[in-house]
This record gives structure tokens, C-alpha cells and sequence, in this order.
């Protein structure tokens, strides 16, 4: 091994220990973790799912609080409803990122119009396509019908793969969202 006759004993360093390093790494026990920050854990886990950052996310927030409803499902509903997350659902993209880049290069268009913010709120009924100067690109003769034909696309999304076109159907509801996540939390904390 790497460190010789030192991991032949009990204190070799290659072996994973489950307690802190340190003197008192045996004695300190890790506690229950707080509300706060099971509450703070949550909210990151979606920020960084849906690639939004703090003011962003916050702004979202805001709108799903000034809404008629349930503020945890309407804010969750507002991130999927993002033109980014669309393309990804759609499987035009492998992951969020490579959507977001998609969107931002002016490759995809929404209603025939090109659309160039990832954050464009998608409504039911819109239909996103790939430009004409896109459909020449390695990526959209190669890697996309793969992806596509790997791809799921929720009961929410229709999509066409003759045309490689994809409509929103309906806003989701909550037993369409990812079952993982838990807004309750994301609320508790911002209305501390």
C-alpha cells in the first residue's frame, strides 16, 4: 500500500473512519440536525437542480407567494415551467446545463419566435422547435435523435420526433413533480 507498514495496523490512513479527525473525534457526537437546516439543505437541492440562483429563486418565490394557491406546488410549477427545464423534459438536452446553453446560443425557437432566455415561462399551448440553421449542426443530425429516443418526456409535454417539435400541454400538477422534493420546507423557511 501507499503508506507501507503503517496501514498493517490500526491506524492506517487509508481506512475510512466515521467520526471527525481530531483529538476529540470519538467523543463529539453529531446531533439531530436542526430545522433550519434541513430547511436551508432543501432549498439548495432545488436551486441548484433547476440551475437558479439566490435572487432568482427568490423572485420566484415571491410570485408563487402573490399567487392563489398552494405556494409550494405554484413555485415548483413556475421552475418546470422554465424554457430550459422544457427542453431538458423534452429531451432535446442530455442535462439542464446543455439545455440552458441551447436555449442561450439561439438555437430553439417558441411559437416561431426565437427565444434566447433560459427563464422564459413557457405557457400550455406553446410549441418549441429547433431553428432551420440549427437542423444542419452535428448535434441535430447525430446526438439529438439518440437523446430523443432515450428521453421520457412527462404526461404534461407532448412531443413530436418526425418534426423534433415539442408542446406544453398543461401546467403540471404536483403528483407530476418530482416526488423528492419537499416545498413544504422552501416555504417554512422564507416565511420565517
Amino acid at each position: 500500500m501507499l503508506k507501507g507498514e503503517k496501514c498493517l495496523g490500526p491506524k492506517c490512513t487509508m481506512i475510512k473512519r466515521n467520526y471527525i479527525p481530531g483529538q476529540h473525534g470519538l467523543s463529539r457526537r453529531r446531533g439531530k440536525p436542526s430545522d433550519y437546516l434541513l430547511q436551508l439543505r432543501e432549498k439548495q437541492k432545488v436551486k441548484r437542480t433547476y440551475g437558479v440562483l439566490e435572487a432568482q429563486f427568490r423572485n420566484y418565490f415571491e410570485k408563487a407567494d402573490k399567487k392563489q394557491g398552494v405556494t409550494g406546488e405554484i413555485l415548483l410549477q413556475l421552475l418546470e415551467l422554465r424554457l430550459d427545464n422544457i427542453v431538458y423534459r423534452l429531451g432535446f438536452a442530455p442535462s439542464r446545463k446543455m439545455a440552458r446553453q441551447l436555449v442561450g446560443h439561439d438555437h430553439l425557437t417558441v411559437n416561431g419566435k426565437k427565444v434566447n432566455i433560459p427563464s422564459y415561462q413557457v405557457k400550455a399551448g406553446d410549441k418549441i422547435t429547433f431553428i432551420k440553421e440549427s437542423e444542419q449542426s452535428s448535434y441535430y443530425k447525430e446526438i439529438l435523435p439518440n437523446a430523443i429516443v432515450k428521453a421520457s418526456s412527462p404526461s404534461w409535454l407532448k412531443l413530436d420526433t418526425k418534426k423534433v417539435q415539442g408542446e406544453l400541454i398543461s401546467i403540471p400538477t404536483r403528483e407530476e413533480l418530482d416526488p423528492e422534493i419537499n416545498e413544504q420546507l422552501i416555504v417554512e423557511l422564507y416565511s420565517k
